[in-house]
């Protein structure tokens, strides 16, 4: 493996890097969209997480049919009610959690993802439960609030993760000086988008991070911390050739995390190694090992969710496997979450997996960004024209043009 790994180029300078990112990603987006309407009222939260792992699972198997590549979950479906902030994915053998429903008008955050050769892309959106057959109408109120700013703080952090000068125009002159700018700093960074928060009376959630990503890496050795907790701090600055997993999160209360009562299941295997005693623990380690590697998974997922439940415990203890604690708003106040996986290229920012975009005209609120930097910063392109959709359409218009005018005078036609 050692070998395989200095001879092939797994970075984005490979196109089949890219192309597997892609793949894993259309998966993760699909699904995404098909959970999405599932989250309605009366809905119990482990039935969506089982459908949508389901549906990953049956993606993945359309992809890369016969070749020895991995394919798998980059991030297991998961569905966070109201004031949760971490993914939550309960457990069918826990009956007081396994009978949770969501709720009509809660902000319901739906995270997944798949992977392909240990290339990730994880997304996240944000949708309000509704009830079953009902038409959605224009969000209004706090709710509106709270999506717009969770929106707009997610376009501009996007915006912020573009190196500098990447896509400056002018002179040679006026690119060099661009280019020689300093990266903004976390903190400014995060000042610029508590402004976005402020707008619409929100705050962010605290120590929301991005993560550097990487073949079989999720949390790499670069991270943004936005708005962080005692004793948390970023990394790192973006650069060209890397893919990130841009998380932004955004709370109608106070913003800050305490620790909800609710059972851990959500972990993810170190590379730590350890000389496990309990055969339940030996078990899940390996079961995990075949199944997920590196990649978060939950017990939900694992063939025995009893022995599950008693394996996990010295697994942790032997920091064999890294636990997510379930985590929500301190206030008890909604969260909204968004989580894009984006290439940093020479051409600026592609979305490789990301949320669909918020239908502006069906959300209302009297609040607006009035800021004049962030207005600014907002108004800048993700990425370079390159001009190829471009020369298609025109293409395909003079196409048509012409044989709609293949009897008028040549005189017309030059001009077309």
């Amino acid at each position: 493996m050692a070998t395989e790994s200095q001879e092939i180029d797994y970075t984005l300078n490979n196109p089949d890097t890219l192309t597997k990112y892609k793949t894993a990603a259309q998966i993760s987006e699909k699904v995404l969209a098909e959970v999405s309407k599932r989250c309605v009222a009366g809905s119990k939260i482990v039935d969506i997480c089982e459908q949508g792992d389901k549906l990953i699972e049956e993606e993945l198997a359309k992809v890369y049919r016969g070749k020895k590549i991995t394919k798998g979950f980059s991030h297991p479906t998961t569905v966070s009610p109201a004031a949760f902030i971490t993914p939550y994915t309960p457990l069918k053998s826990d009956e007081k959690e396994a009978v949770v429903e969501l709720q009509a008008g809660e902000p319901v955050k739906i995270q997944l993802g798949a992977q392909i050769d240990g290339f990730g892309s994880i997304v996240c959106d944000t949708v309000l439960a509704k009830q079953a057959d009902e038409a959605q109408d224009a969000v209004q109120g706090r709710s509106a609030d709270l999506l717009l700013a969770t929106y707009y703080a997610n376009e501009l952090l996007l915006r912020l993760m573009v190196p500098p000068g990447l896509l400056a125009q002018g002179t040679d002159e006026e690119k060099a000086k661009a280019a020689a700018a300093k990266p903004r700093t976390q903190s400014q960074i995060t000042s610029l988008l508590e402004k976005v928060a402020e707008a619409y009376e929100c705050k962010l959630v605290e120590s929301t991070t991005s993560w550097l990503f990487d073949r079989n890496e999720i949390e790499g050795k670069k991270k943004i911390v936005i708005a962080p907790g005692e004793g948390t701090k970023g990394e790192g600055v973006p650069e060209v050739g890397e893919v990130w997993g841009v998380e932004m999160g955004v709370s109608l209360g106070s913003g800050k995390v305490k620790q909800f009562e609710q059972r851990t299941t959500l972990h993810r295997r170190t590379t730590n190694t350890y000389a496990l005693k309990r055969p339940t623990s030996r078990k899940i380690l390996s079961e995990v090992q075949k199944k997920f590697g590196t990649f978060p998974f939950s017990l939900r997922q694992l063939e025995d969710e009893r022995d599950a439940k008693s394996g996990v415990i010295e697994c942790v203890r032997g920091n064999v496997f890294r636990q997510y604690e379930v985590t929500g708003d301190k206030d008890g106040a909604p969260i909204a979450r968004l989580l894009t996986t984006i290439a940093i290229t020479k051409n600026g920012i592609t979305k490789l997996g990301a949320p669909p975009a918020l239908d502006l005209s069906k959300v209302k609120s009297d609040k607006k960004v009035t800021d004049e930097e962030v207005l600014k910063i907002l108004e800048q392109p993700l990425a370079r024209n390159t001009g190829k959709n471009k020369n298609k359409k025109k293409k395909k218009k003079s196409a048509k043009k012409a044989t709609k005018e293949d009897e008028e005078d040549e005189e017309e036609s030059d001009e077309e």
